[in-house]
């Protein structure tokens, strides 16, 4: 099939990745414009771009998409069958939604209609959900509204992180989209409406949710650091110093580097960062205050 591709970060590359050994031909590949990252400010390709580069696919930035005609007449020329969008990072106007013959099919990391929005993996991770997947979706002008195609269903094990699960939905997604596009060429997909009764909604996150509080649950405080690993990271201040909280473990009794909390129980620190240092073992930062 005839298909161009937008996808930004690592969650996407799988995606790309499956399409082609599917046999696929992508047209051409859009992902957001290169940013600077890192200490250097060095500015840095997408990953996806950089894949889409090592297959000598050709890779489109734009600023904008909604309202850009030079977009829009490109499209039109490239002609696609269909357009898979993968964590693109952009909202798509209905005169591109309705280009394609088959329109336009979005992964998204959640079991819709739950989790609608930006950091779905993390919000689940932070709500405590014991089950996750992923959802192949016909896109419509609403963000993440449109009838849901096929799911794939994986449970989230206990001490699980956001990074962990990104990779795991990311390798799941491929799967899901590769099935998905299968049974469309089949002419067998049965578009499902999405439950408006059932949907919430995982806004983006930013460092305003990094501070702990001790006064919740032990269980509500592991799956804050769950869910904030890798970014923004969970933080707590200890005598005077602001540590970064990587991995923790809600235990009955108080032992080694632990807090209470307000059900009565403790976190256990296992990991730490304190400002400007590299990660250690809790216990190791317990035994450099007392020096």
């Amino acid at each position: 099939m005839r298909i161009v591709f937008m996808g930004t970060p690592d969650f996407a590359v799988p995606c790309l990745e499956r399409l082609l050994i599917d046999g696929h031909e992508v047209l051409a590949v859009f992902s957001q414009p290169d940013k600077p990252q890192g200490r250097k400010m060095v500015l840095t390709p997408p990953p996806v771009k950089q894949t889409a580069l090592a297959h000598g696919i050709p890779v489109e930035q734009p600023e904008k998409i909604k309202g850009n005609d030079a977009v829009m007449t490109l499209l039109r020329n490239l002609a696609p069958e269909l357009i898979v969008v993968v964590a693109y990072g952009r909202i798509l106007p209905q005169e591109l939604l309705d280009l394609p013959k088959y329109g336009c099919i979005n992964v998204h990391a959640s079991l819709l209609p739950k989790y609608r929005g930006a950091a779905p993996i993390q919000w689940a991770i932070l709500n405590g959900e014991r089950e996750t997947g992923v959802t192949t979706m016909q896109m419509d002008a609403g963000i993440d509204t449109g009838d849901m195609l096929l799911q794939e269903k994986m449970l989230i094990p206990e001490d699980m992180t956001a990074g962990e699960l990104f990779e795991r939905l990311s390798g799941l997604g491929a799967e899901t989209l590769s099935r998905t596009i299968a049974l469309l060429e089949q002419g067998r997909l049965a578009p499902q409406q999405q439950d408006e009764t059932q949907a919430s909604h995982a806004p983006m996150l930013t460092k305003a949710h990094s501070p702990m509080d001790w006064s919740r649950t032990a269980q509500a405080l592991h799956n804050q650091v769950r869910g904030l690993n890798p970014w923004p990271g969970a933080i707590t201040e200890y005598e005077s110093k602001r540590l970064k909280i990587h991995k923790s473990q809600v235990i009955e009794v108080p032992n080694g580097f632990s807090m209470p909390c307000g059900d009565g129980k403790y976190l256990a620190l296992l990991e730490v960062q304190p400002e400007g240092k590299k990660r250690m073992p809790g216990a190791d930062f317990l035994r450099g205050l007392q020096h």
